[in-house]
Formats: structure tokens, C-alpha cells, sequence
């Protein structure tokens, strides 16, 4: 897979790192299909993904929402060191394993939150990504206290992504195989 952003210099080591703890804690929690490294390396190259057409220097805070066991959210933030990123996940199994993931990569602008994003105070972020947790509006609703006019969605879909963004607007597709990966800015205009 090639990436043409530049990563971390350890993201790689770090990465197999994060596969190895992922795969022991599955073993017992369940808590993602990857059930082998190359499952799971298939999941961080679609996390990462989107850094080839994401203005990153502009992230200064980030949320993504559902992020299970780690996709997307702990593996952008792994890529993008200068952006603090909140994880919101509602399950505890999975929100214990973000915390293990955090504290073993030492993660130092991660933080896990066990809540569902629509029980938070929202603050302004600069980025909402999400993967496979519902509809797009739907996260656009649940998210829409975190939104302005300068925060980009970043909502990795499947192939009924046209159907999905139907009547809103400054939506744009970025698509590699059956993945999509919808970007939208100024949502306040939808």
C-alpha cells in the first residue's frame, strides 16, 4: 500500500507493536473480526488511508467516534503526533483496550473517553472521524454540537455512501476498492 503522506518515524514499529497487543487482547475480549495480523493490517492501511488527501498540518484536535479497537482513531493519532484526538467508545471492553493501547505506545495526545459522543460536552475540534458506527446523518446529528464551520467529517462508508449523502452538500468521495471515504466541510450550509 502506498502512502504518500510522511508518517512518524516509528509509526511502523509502533504499529506491529499495537497488532500484537491487539491480537492477545482479542483472544479473550472479542473485540474486533481481525483475528490475524494480516486482518489487521488490512484495517491500520484503511485507517491511515486518508492522510494522502487530508490538509493534516491544519488538525490541532480531533474526535472520532466508535472507535472500537482502535480504527480509525488510535491509528491517525499514532500518524499524527502534533493532533490531540478524543476516542469515544461506549463499550467497555473495547474502551479498556484503547486505554492499554494508549498507555503501551505512550500515546501522550490520545485520550479514551468511555461515553457515547452525544453524552459529552461538546468542544471545537477540527476533525470527526468515524467508521462503521451508522448512517451519515445520523453522525451528523449525534456529533453536531462538535461542528463548525471549519470542521471536517471524515466517515469511512461502504458502498451505499451516494445513497447516504443524499440532499446535503460539500460532500466529496475518495473511494479505493469497496471502501469510501467521504470528507465534508462547512456542514453548517446542509
Amino acid at each position: 500500500m502506498q502512502i504518500l503522506f510522511k508518517l512518524p518515524e516509528n509509526f511502523w514499529q509502533k504499529v506491529e507493536i499495537f497488532i500484537e497487543l491487539l491480537l492477545k487482547y482479542n483472544q479473550t475480549h472479542n473485540i474486533t473480526g481481525a483475528k490475524n495480523k494480516e486482518a489487521a493490517m488490512k484495517n491500520v492501511e484503511d485507517s491511515i488511508y486518508p492522510l494522502n488527501f487530508l490538509h493534516v498540518k491544519t488538525i490541532q484536535k480531533a474526535i472520532d467516534i466508535g472507535t472500537g479497537a482502535g480504527f480509525p482513531g488510535l491509528l491517525l493519532a499514532l500518524a499524527m503526533p502534533q493532533t490531540h484526538f478524543v476516542l469515544f467508545e461506549p463499550i467497555a471492553k473495547k474502551s479498556a483496550f484503547l486505554h492499554l493501547a494508549k498507555s503501551t505506545l505512550d500515546l501522550k495526545n490520545v485520550e479514551v473517553s468511555t461515553n457515547r459522543v452525544e453524552k459529552v460536552t461538546p468542544f471545537k475540534v477540527d476533525l470527526i472521524s468515524s467508521r462503521a458506527v451508522t448512517n451519515t446523518k445520523m453522525l451528523i446529528s449525534l456529533c453536531k454540537g462538535f461542528i463548525d464551520s471549519q470542521t471536517l467529517l471524515l466517515f469511512y462508508k461502504g458502498e451505499l455512501v451516494q445513497e447516504e449523502i443524499e440532499g446535503l452538500q460539500n460532500c466529496e468521495i475518495h473511494q479505493k476498492g469497496k471502501r469510501n471515504y467521504l470528507i465534508m466541510k462547512d456542514i453548517d450550509a446542509c
